[in-house]
């Protein structure tokens, strides 16, 4: 049931059925324990047609949609234009504004995101604009993890000898990009995960 929720929605067992919270909205919805058994044990239009409910209702997203290539890209410029017109900083200030902060209750799985990460890292090398910056990676990683719902942890480290620093974001025991470039160990000094830094 998790599974198919929207993440600002979050359900409850009850003896009767289930109770489902819309944080987003403010409201309560029940399910009866017949609509929970035809979402668990029914066939596939029976569970379609519950599902459908729920999607209406504004609790469920439908069918979850993979990032594209073209939608990293522009995801990416984007990112990348903002970074250097703004600044660093003020760009980690506005994640809130893009990036909710929920997580689903179900934790992201590591094939969907290494293949964030493939997705992010290739679209960089392509760009002669972004040519593999880490922190437009690592914002951009971040914003669309979050956008699905997904745990991330955006952190920002610095390496004295000879001194760099580094962003990265982890998620489902990835980092994209890697946390340790060319084998370089960074000490995280600010990390961004729910409720901002």
């Amino acid at each position: 049931m998790a599974k198919i929720l929207a993440p600002h929605c979050h359900v409850t067992r009850l003896s009767g059925g289930a109770l489902i919270t819309d944080w987003k909205r403010t409201r309560f919805l029940g399910m009866t324990s017949a609509d929970i058994r035809a979402l668990t044990r029914g066939n596939t239009e029976e569970r379609a047609e519950v599902v459908t409910d729920l999607v209406r209702a504004g609790c469920a997203t439908g069918r979850s949609r993979r990032p594209t290539e073209a939608g990293v890209r522009l995801w990416l410029h984007g990112t990348h234009l903002l970074i250097r017109t703004l600044g660093f900083g003020r760009v980690l200030r506005l994640l809130p504004l893009v990036a909710p902060d929920y997580a689903r209750t179900d934790r992201p799985p590591a094939e969907q995101v290494g293949r964030l990460k493939r997705a992010v890292q290739s679209q960089s090398r392509r760009s002669c604009s972004v040519n593999g910056d880490c922190k437009s990676e690592a914002v951009t990683a971040f914003v669309l993890l979050r956008r699905h719902g997904w745990e991330a942890v955006l952190h920002v480290g610095v390496r004295e000898h000879p001194f760099a620093l580094h962003a990265w974001v982890s998620s489902a025991g990835l980092c994209i990009p890697d946390a340790d470039p060319g084998g370089h160990a960074f000490t995280p000094v600010l990390s961004i995960g729910r409720g901002g830094p």
